[in-house]
């Protein structure tokens, strides 16, 4: 690694021309290629995949409406009839117009002879459904829409072609949680280059990724939240790598060194530390693999590229920087401090080193506390029902909001939660069963309506439509599902589908994945922290510990957006289950982030161990001196992730939420008063490796000795002042 740092030392012009030449050149390819994102989700084996099969085989109106996106128009009219020939007339219009969008497929009116059960006169309220050519333009139509409404008609919309994310598409909150983020950093390093550093170098690193995952869409599968994802956690381990070097590199610099000894110490230690870190955060994001699901593992690579760019930023630009800078990372006293001679160093004096001790003065009493502070976040987690968020959750007065509302009177609260039953019947005698089944399953509880499907002539593909009473995102239904299937008829396979059984299905399969999932990468964090530290208590804490993190994380996000404890006030709704890919992407992006906290504090310890051989006093040095920079650090993810957590997207806001209350709780309370305390109860067997295990481990130092390179001290220095 010293190798590394002095080569960015004397090329630091290249380096850094290098890095914006390569940001350059990506934009330039994006704006030629342009991006190959797509939606498309694999299915898991399931019995909603087999009925859409089986409907896509058949042919007839349920089989183009898997090919195309649908939209619902809905209207409600006050002091005029539904049925007035003023509003037929204005409203059949309207359709014809949007029947002859050149995206458009077809219209359903409630106005023709089949769409009576289109129409509510009780509340005077009718809807047409429009099916467009998948992920065409629905604009015109949502404007011509938009034309019906007057003082008698209230229009709204919904469905997923006519959808809005509420409050999707800004991204002010991203911007305010940086600039959050650099007056935090300027507060703890009291000087403005200190502070823009670790800003700068995350930016380089999230910007060139995220251009070359665009890039990368035309080769692979990556949905369009993939950069989403990227940026996410990009921003925070990004600028959280460069901020562990830039204080090691500051500490150095006052302890006396030189700027060439303090970069390449700083790299040396802090530099491994990074890339271990980041290595653990890739292992936690690419285990997604397992779960086998598109969208997810596109997340995982477009997150995964993003955590190596910033690594490399911060072991290549940043040095880079670091040397241009010279001494102008100190803040100004500490500059006259130097100056003066005063070259000692007060992290261990400081307010983290009083810390440090107060925990070892009483273990056991702060490790309860520790213990009591998971339990009551993590506590929620009991009741995570997992699930799909529909429109009634929207936020009330939010298009989505008021269209369910409209529908809902009009139609029941289930009318967007159709459940189709499939059956292939190749005889008159199965086709009666069916009917038979359909018949019973219409006086079951939460059973709206039932209503068989027209197919073409001579299909054996039956397809029945049941309307639950209760919502799509209410247990009711879920259960209702579940009924559905344990009371088909025996001698005919009735498949279970529509987009609530599918969304059971693949939360099901996500589900049942996790615990392989988290057992995988748990273990490979484990192989790594032994081969690193030789020691098996300490990975097995950390490991155990990252557990609790994930807990904490799955507890806050059920509190926040199931219960709806605050989720209004983050403009996404009310309370509404956990959409499928949340409890996932926690579970492997918090465990490779907690990591790190990981890496950075017992590395500290490790090499103050190896040094001295006193277990209690590198418990002590290791808080003491990186406790500091990991709370900044912590604050600064804090920053990052809330200000997702404001986007207004439910899934968005639940990943930042989820991960910002994890990592804060991860950082002061699991990092910094749990793991001293068990350490310091634990003594020096922490660091206990069996013999067996020290021969056939092999050797990975993060600590490393670092070659400072005197001799070219003198020229480095030269170049620097000039």
């Amino acid at each position: 690694m010293s190798s590394l740092a002095h080569w960015c030392l004397r090329r630091r012009t290249v380096v850094v021309t290098a890095w914006i030449a390569l940001l350059i050149g990506l934009a330039a390819a994006v704006v030629s290629a342009g991006t190959g994102f797509t939606d498309t989700t694999n299915v898991p084996d399931s019995d909603s995949a087999t009925g859409y099969s089986l409907i896509a085989r058949a042919g007839g109106p349920q089989a183009a409406a898997l090919s195309a996106d649908s939209g619902t128009i809905a209207w409600q009219t006050t002091g005029v009839s539904i049925d007035d020939p003023s509003v037929k007339q204005q409203v059949s219009t309207a359709l014809a117009d949007i029947a002859a969008l050149p995206d458009v497929i077809g219209v359903s009116s409630p106005y023709s002879d089949m769409g009576g059960e289109q129409v509510d006169s009780t509340t005077n309220t009718a809807f047409a459904t429009v099916d467009f050519i998948k992920d065409s333009d629905t604009d015109a139509a949502s404007d011509i829409a938009k034309d019906l409404q007057t003082s008698t008609i209230d229009v709204q919309m919904g469905g997923d072609a006519f959808s809005v994310q509420p409050g999707g598409g800004s991204h002010i909150t991203e911007v305010i949680g940086i600039v959050a983020a650099f007056a935090l950093l300027l507060l703890v390093f009291r000087s403005v280059w200190a502070a823009l550093l670790p800003i700068l170098t995350g930016i380089m690193g999230v910007g060139t990724s995220l251009l070359a995952v665009m890039l990368i869409s035309h080769v692979l599968d990556m949905s369009a939240t993939s950069l989403t994802m990227g940026a996410l956690i990009g921003l925070g381990v990004g600028i959280d790598y460069a901020l562990f070097i830039v204080h090691r590199h500051r500490t150095a610099l006052m302890n006396g060194h030189s700027v060439r000894d303090s970069i390449a110490q700083a790299v040396g230690t802090s530099g491994r530390a990074v890339i271990f870190a980041g290595l653990t955060v890739v292992i936690a994001l690419l285990g997604m693999f397992v779960v086998n699901l598109s969208i997810l593992t596109g997340m995982s690579r477009a997150a995964a590229l993003t955590v190596l760019f910033t690594v490399a930023t911060a072991i290549t630009l940043l040095p880079a920087l670091l040397a241009m800078l010279g001494t102008r990372v100190l803040s100004k006293k500490q500059r006259a401090a130097l100056a003066a001679g005063d070259t000692n160093s007060a992290e261990s004096k400081g307010v983290a080193a009083r810390w440090a001790a107060l925990v070892q003065a009483s273990p056991v009493k702060f490790a309860a506390l520790a213990a009591v502070l998971i339990g009551v976040v993590a506590a929620p987690v009991v009741a995570l029902q997992v699930g799909t968020a529909d429109s009634s959750s929207d936020p009330a007065g939010s298009p989505g909001n008021s269209y369910h509302q409209m529908m809902a009177e009009g139609f029941g609260d289930g009318f967007d939660a159709p459940i189709l039953l499939v059956a292939q019947a190749p005889d008159d005698a199965s086709k009666q069963v069916f009917t038979d089944y359909t018949q019973t399953v219409s006086g079951l509880p939460d059973v709206a309506d039932v209503v068989a499907d027209q197919q073409s002539a001579g299909s054996e593909i039956l397809v029945a439509t049941v309307t639950p009473a209760s919502s799509g995102q209410q247990e009711a239904t879920n259960d209702l599902v579940a009924d559905l299937r344990a009371g088909a008829p025996e001698g005919l396979n009735v498949h279970v589908t529509g987009s609530v059984a599918s969304n059971i299905d693949m939360a099901d399969a996500l589900m049942s994945k996790l615990p392989l999932y988290l057992g995988l990468i748990a273990l490979l964090g484990f192989l790594l922290l032994a081969m690193a530290f030789r020691s098996v208590l300490v990975p097995l804490l950390g490991a155990v510990s990252n557990l609790f993190t994930i807990l904490v994380g799955l507890g806050a996000i059920t509190a926040v957006f199931q219960f709806g404890w605050g989720s209004e006030l983050l403009g996404v709704g009310g309370g509404a289950p956990i959409e499928y890919l949340v409890p996932v992407l926690i579970v492997g992006v918090m465990f490779g982030l907690s990591m790190d906290y990981q890496v950075f504090l017992i590395s500290r310890m490790h090499e103050e161990w190896t040094t001295t051989g006193d277990s209690r006093a590198a418990v002590r040095v290791g808080v003491g001196e990186t406790g500091r920079v990991i709370a900044a650090a912590a604050t600064i993810m804090l920053c990052v992730f809330a200000s997702f957590g404001f986007s207004g997207e439910r899934i968005v806001a639940a990943i930042g939420i989820g991960m910002a209350i994890a990592v804060v709780l991860d950082a002061f309370v699991i990092r910094l008063i749990l793991m001293p305390a068990l350490m310091t109860l634990i003594g020096s067997k922490v660091w206990w490796f069996p013999s067996w295990a020290e021969r056939i481990t092999p050797r990975v130092s993060i600590e490393g000795p670092v070659d400072t390179g005197a001799s070219d001290d003198r020229l480095l220095e030269s170049e620097v002042r000039s």
